[in-house]
């Protein structure tokens, strides 16, 4: 008869084997695509094909002749960054204000803020593209980064509400007993320590911006074409190798963004 503790060894051991072989099974269905997807911008063949014939790196250098592509992925930059830039100002406010009230309404704006996380940003595009033309005006610009906005701003608004509950108040209250304004308090304590949080979720709302396909397909108009639209389009008509280099440098920039957000903001950390 095994004694209680290898009998304990061995469950522990048992539950790490599972959890192991579960977290590798879903290491590779996340890791695959992307490594398929990168072999395959590398191929020197005339369409798209895995695993490639021979290697090239062709289809990277054809995307400086790519006009099209180049205009879409610059409106999908000015975009992601103005979305970017609007998430960080209203999400920082609503997090403060989230943070510091403890009224039963307060619960309630928080849930109604985290909203579009869950409603299908599908379903949110078309119901946006009907209420703007029901109020007699039509897709642009302006209304493509305020419905980014909308599905965006969660994610500026959750990092930086974790970041302020990890706010010591009574930090607050000595710079306010030393005479301090709330705008001086916001500006030289508050925003200093809750930047990390700030950084994270802007670097989330800007990669959700630039990648979002169901809210840029409503909203955009004919002059505004998106890089991931554009890209679609592409592989749905001729299967444009060029897509897959597009894919690829995509995946090689986020992959140092995420990094260097994870370096300078902790970015793992605040996303808890």
């Amino acid at each position: 008869m095994s004694s209680p503790g290898v009998r304990v060894d061995l469950e522990a051991w048992s539950l790490r084997l599972v959890f192991g072989t579960i977290a590798a099974i879903a290491m590779v269905f996340l890791a695959a695509p992307t490594l398929i997807v990168l072999l395959t911008s590398l191929t020197d063949s005339e369409s798209l094909k895995f695993p490639p014939d021979g290697y090239s790196l062709r289809w990277y250098v054809a995307l400086l002749e790519a006009d099209q592509m180049q205009r879409a992925a610059w409106n999908s930059l000015v975009v992601a960054f103005w979305t970017t830039l609007v998430c960080v100002i209203l999400g920082t406010a609503a997090s403060i204000a989230l943070s510091r009230g403890r009224q039963s309404w307060m619960r309630v704006c928080d849930v109604l803020f985290m909203s579009p996380l869950l409603l299908p940003a599908l379903a949110f595009g078309f119901a946006a593209l009907i209420f703007i033309n029901q109020a007699g005006f039509r897709p642009s610009l302006g209304f493509l980064v305020l419905g980014h906005t909308i599905v965006c701003v969660p994610f500026v608004l959750r990092t930086t509400v974790a970041a302020m509950s990890q706010l010591d108040p009574g930090v607050l209250e000595a710079s306010r007993s030393l005479g301090a304004s709330e705008f001086t308090t916001f500006r030289r304590i508050t925003l200093p320590l809750v930047a990390k949080g700030i950084a994270a979720g802007a670097f989330l709302a800007f990669m959700a911006s630039f990648d979002n396909v169901p809210v840029s397909l409503f909203l955009a108009d004919e002059r505004t074409e998106m890089l991931p639209i554009h890209m679609w389009q592409q592989i749905e008509s001729n299967l444009d190798v060029r897509t897959a280099a597009a894919s690829g440098v995509i995946v090689i920039v986020t992959l140092i963004l995420m990094v260097t957000a994870e370096r300078m903001a902790g970015l793992t950390r605040q996303m808890r």
